[in-house]
């Protein structure tokens, strides 16, 4: 933190500041035991969170969406739910930066909202996180079975587990260099094949097909959801296209997302049959039809194995997430203590997996959109109070713009997509009981737990003018440190590109 940081920081912390709440992740001891520590690098954190944003979502995930939504149904519902994502970030931005605490949002959840809120919040999130790794699991099954289909994909699936879950045991440092590997792999895969589906498009493939527009002229730009004729059915095409949208921005916000799926769209009509991912031997990366089919040798599979290191860093990431989830919920008291317990060489250390991953990935999406739609509203709580205690948002160190209008579109959209998530088994007599229950089980759950835990605490909404704006940010200032300048000109370059 700058030293204009952090003398704005001072002039915030009154004398009365209450019982702080200790920084874990800073060293400060929380039990008497062992704590976790901090073990990465600049490069580190700089290439997770330039790499971690692109995954199965983008990568495999848009094969359905685009059979069922058409070009420009897949590119206008990623658009619209990366507005979402941009207001939830603003939003959680501007909170995180005035008070970076252990538990991130469900922390702030507890003091601006109230305790079952917070409550909720944290099991929903950790939830969360636990069912995206089947789902980038069984992603990593459908990918191998490009190569081969004749092993079981359960044997592929505990292979990669196994794989992860050493990675995890080794420790922080290990994971954030075995990130750092698989996110340069993804970052540069995406650039390269964002590049090679331009030229591919403009016929520089060895076919020296012009692809153009084509395909949003023939088979069309809208997909007619169901087999059904008529403008409406073509609205319900692109409002399908969102809960996979969800699930490929969840925990994240990026533009090559928006980049990819406008390449996708070009290149691969969405009446290509190995679009269908319900289909356990069939399914592909629409990267990797696209250069099957303009003639590429070789360069299928390379792709393809890039893609699947791309599904082991997307595991990789969900366990690490989802421990330290637990952890926060234990540091809050939202789960046993003995989760908050770290060990002390914790520094060292056949239905098809294509129709599986649409389930996992429906859960993931709308348990991911409900922690969307928590985290608006404790902004919203978190705007209320600071206009009640007369707190002036422009001396904050980040102001997010149009808030809380934002805050207020992301929680009502948010909620509008979760409920008509799985509108599609009511049409042409479709019923599907597993999307009919992968998609609104995270979504009645959410309610359920917190008015459990409303009435088991009896807590009440926290008065904007009670709310604890104050507590923690001078561990906040002890923890902070001035990033040192850069040595040389590589570090400068280094610098520049992270």
């Amino acid at each position: 933190m700058s030293s204009e940081g952090k003398l704005e920081y001072q002039e915030k912390v009154s004398d009365n500041v209450v019982e702080p709440y200790p920084d874990s992740e800073a060293n400060v001891p929380v039990y008497s035991g062992s704590t976790l520590h901090r073990t990465m690098k600049n490069r580190h954190i700089a290439m997770i969170s330039i790499g971690g944003v692109i995954g199965t979502g983008l990568f495999l995930g848009t094969a359905g969406v685009l059979a069922t939504g058409g070009p420009i149904g897949l590119l206008l519902g990623y658009v619209v739910v990366g507005t979402i994502c941009y207001a939830v970030m603003v939003s959680l931005g501007e909170m995180i930066s005035y008070l970076p605490i252990p538990g991130g949002h469900i922390t702030l959840a507890e003091r601006f909202v109230d305790p079952a809120w917070s409550f909720t919040l944290g099991w929903n999130y950790w939830y969360n996180w636990v069912i995206i790794l089947p789902a980038e699991l069984s992603a990593s099954a459908v990918l191998i079975g490009f190569w081969n289909n004749s092993v079981n994909d359960a044997a592929w699936i505990t292979i990669f587990l196994v794989i992860v879950i050493v990675i995890n045991m080794l420790g922080a440092r290990a994971y954030g260099e075995a990130e750092f590997v698989f996110a340069s792999i993804k970052v540069f895969t995406i650039t390269g094949l964002i590049i090679l589906g331009i030229v591919l498009d403009l016929g520089g493939g060895p076919n020296h097909d012009r692809i153009g527009f084509r395909y949003w002229k023939n088979p069309g730009p809208f997909a007619q959801f169901g087999g059904i004729a008529g403008s409406k059915i073509r609205f319900l095409a692109w409002w399908n296209v969102m809960t996979q949208a969800a699930f490929s921005f969840i925990g994240t916000e990026i533009v090559a997302i928006a980049g990819g799926v406008t390449i996708i769209g070009l290149l691969v009509p969405y009446t290509e049959p190995d679009l269908n991912l319900k289909t356990s031997d069939a399914a592909k990366s629409p990267f990797v039809i696209t250069i099957k089919t303009t003639g590429i040798k070789g360069l299928p599979s390379v792709i393809n194995a890039a893609l699947l290191t791309s599904a082991w860093s997307a595991v990789s990431s969900d366990l690490y997430t989802s421990s330290r989830a637990l952890y926060g919920l234990a540091l809050n008291g939202n789960a046993p203590k003995v989760f908050a317990r770290v060990s002390s060489w914790a520094s060292l250390m056949s239905l098809g997996a294509g129709r599986v991953f649409i389930w996992f990935a429906n859960l993931t999406a709308i348990a991911g959109l409900m922690t969307w739609f928590g985290i608006a509203v404790t902004y919203i709580r978190f705007h209320k109070g600071m206009k009640a205690q007369g707190m002036d948002r422009n001396a904050l160190l980040y102001k997010a713009p149009f808030q809380p209008f934002l805050a207020w579109y992301a929680a009502i959209s948010c909620i509008v997509i979760c409920f008509f998530s799985a509108f599609a088994v009511f049409i042409n007599h479709d019923w599907d009981t597993a999307t009919f229950v992968t998609n609104y089980l995270p979504f009645i759950l959410f309610p359920i737990i917190y008015i459990g835990a409303h009435m088991w605490w009896r807590s009440s909404f926290i008065a904007p003018e009670d709310m604890d704006f104050k507590s923690g940010l001078a561990e906040v200032e002890a923890a902070s440190y001035d990033k040192p300048p850069p040595r040389n000109w590589v570090e400068k370059v280094w610098g520049w590109l992270m």
